[in-house]
Parts: structure tokens; sequence; C-alpha cells
């Protein structure tokens, strides 16, 4: 899994049916490197002029080649970590880099070549998951909560929420019955990202320490919460880019940090407007589960239980790649990976392209 936080490659192991045998193996993040950071940043700002998901033009296919060969290095290098070999793999589940989002165009962009990494692990490889449902008109996002709620077996919460804080933040509400809804709650750790680039020489606020300096303004972020895509029902999605950190502009690096992390925190707080129940207990994972200032503010501004999915004896930071490798056994068992209370698809839709070495 690399996510829209542009911060490495995470590897997990997992052994699963796809329904509700889960397994956790080891699990693993390889960071991007600065240069490796920059050429993605080159792409995502290239990928604002797609109109075609096949489309690689400029920096895009030579990204989409480069990423490739980092996962199958990072692939190499997790197995030989953990004394594997790619025989004793049934199946690699490969999300590549999302460059372009725009399901209301039915256009998704995740750079990888999946038959590529097939070739040069030896191992099948599931890719390209979001586009079957983009293509039936679903909003390709969020595809884990089918892995959410097979976690939440272990959970004796009803209803409980996932609120997993990558780039994008999203939430899934799993109700009494097993009830699915899921959705974009706006941005989460990217802008704070972007900002904290600018202005620090480390690209994420190290320990929530700049933001817990600071003061959020108040009027900045009201302004913000009137954006028409908290006003809209889910399911709903977000490109990376959706937002721009410009609106805290003119403000301290510390006041803009805060007013940052308490927006990300109070956008996630609107989403509970648009599930059926309130839910009794919030389960963090991603990134921002380890910025301090950012569990305060979700703390102050949600009405139930905020912990970190440690807590409840789950890896936060391979949640992500685990639910890929998750639904990688769902598409080759033609098993449903997105459905109407997650991505707004008319009908539940298995998905993935399948290659073999």
């Amino acid at each position: 899994m690399s996510g829209t936080s542009l911060d490495g490659i995470d590897v997990a192991l997992l052994r699963t049916d796809g329904e509700e045998q889960v397994s956790h193996g080891p699990s693993a993040t390889f960071p991007y490197r600065p240069d490796q950071q920059a050429v993605l940043h080159d792409a995502l700002t290239e990928a604002k002029a797609l109109t075609s998901r096949d489309a690689r033009p400029g920096i895009l296919a030579e990204a989409e080649r480069a990423l490739t060969e980092w996962h199958a290095e990072a692939v190499e290098r997790f197995l030989e970590a953990n004394g594997l070999t790619p025989a004793e793999v049934d199946v690699i589940g490969f999300h590549g880099q999302t460059v372009i989002h725009r399901p209301e165009r039915r256009l998704t962009v995740q750079l990888g070549l999946g038959p590529t990494l097939a070739r040069r692990t030896g191992i099948p490889v599931v890719y390209d998951m979001r586009a079957a449902d983009v293509a039936a008109g679903g909003q390709g996002a969020p595809l884990v909560p089918v892995y959410h709620r097979a976690l939440a077996a272990s959970v004796g919460e009803r209803p409980v929420a996932f609120v997993n804080i990558g780039g994008v933040a999203n939430m899934t509400w799993i109700g009494r019955d097993g009830e699915l809804v899921a959705f974009d709650t706006g941005p989460g750790n990217a802008l704070l990202n972007d900002w904290c680039e600018r202005w620090t020489d480390v690209p994420y606020d190290v320990d929530g320490c700049l933001g817990a300096r600071g003061n959020s303004n108040r009027n900045v972020i009201e302004q913000q919460l009137k954006n028409n895509f908290f006003a809209t029902a889910a399911p709903k999605s977000l490109d990376r880019n959706s937002f721009d950190v410009r609106f805290v502009d003119g403000l301290s690096p510390a006041d803009g940090a805060a007013t940052l992390t308490r927006f990300t925190a109070e956008a996630i707080a609107a989403g509970v407007r648009l599930v059926p129940e309130p839910p009794r207990l919030y389960i963090v994972c991603g990134g921002g589960r380890l910025n301090p200032t950012l569990m305060r503010d979700l703390r102050e501004c949600l009405q139930a239980p905020v912990i970190a999915a440690e807590e409840c004896a789950m890896n936060g930071d391979s949640m992500e790649a685990e639910a890929w490798a998750y639904l990688a056994v769902r598409s080759l068992r033609g098993l449903p990976i997105t459905f109407p209370g997650t991505t707004g698809v008319l009908m539940p839709l298995p998905g993935g392209v399948v290659a073999r070495p």
C-alpha cells in the first residue's frame, strides 16, 4: 500500500479466506527517500490534467515504472527479512499510487504496473481494484470497510467506527447487524504534511508538536466547513488535491498547523451526522493516530471513546496493507469488494485485475 501521505510503502502478510478468517503476519514500512517523494509529487501535478485513465503523459510513465520497481524491491526485502520465498505467497494485493481521483468524471488513476510486479516477484498480483466501481458509477473509495468489518468481529461495541487518517481521512461505520456505511470525511494528514514541509525540515508534524504550540483559527475552520463536500450525503470520496493548504496562508507556522489539525478533527466529527446512529467507539488507524494533538482534538470533538488501533490488538500502521491482501483474496474468489453503503455503487461489486507471472 502506498497512500496519499506519500510517506512510503507498507507491506503486510495476511492469511485469510477473504471472509471472516483473518490471521495477521509480520508487516513493515519502507519509507520513500526525498527523491522518490519528489517524483510522486511531480506525478500528482502532471495528473491534474488527465482526462483518460490510460494516458501517461510527461513524468507519469516514468513515475509508474519507478513506482512498480520500488514495490518489487519492497516485496523482495520483506520476504528476505521474514525468511519467506515467493512460492509461499499466494497473491499480492497491489494498490499502486493514486494520482487523480475524480469519480464524478468516472476517472480514477492508480499508477502501478501489475504484470510487471508479477514478473519481478514471481507472485500473482491483483491490482487496479478501484476502477470497476468507478466505471459502474461508484465513488471507488473507500475500499477498506469490508476488511474493517472482519476486524470488528473482535470488538464488542456496536455501532463502532474505524477512522483512518492518511493523506485523506475516511470513516467506516459498522452497525449492530454488520451493516456498512463508509465515506471520506475530509483532509487527513496531507495538508498538515504540506504545511510542515514548508516551514520545517520534516514533512509532517512530529509528535504533533508544531500544532500543539499554536492556536487554531476558528474563522478559517468555519469557512472551510462550508465547502459543499461536507453537505454532500455519503458515500463520497476526495482527491488528495481537493483542498489546498493555501487557506491557512498568513497564519504563523504553529497557528497554521493547529488550524489544519483541528480542521481534520472537526471534519471527521461532521461526518457523524451522516451515519444512522452515533458510534459508541472510534478506532483510529493510519498515521494520524500518532499525532497526539490530533487525537486530543478528536476526543474533544467526538462524543464517545477514541482509541488507537493498538488498544484493541490491531496494527494501525499496516491495516490498509492488510486490507489490500484481504481484498486481493476476495477478488480471486469473485466476492464483492465495494457495496452501496461504502461507495454508492448500485449493487455489491467485485473488482481488481489479476496478473500472473
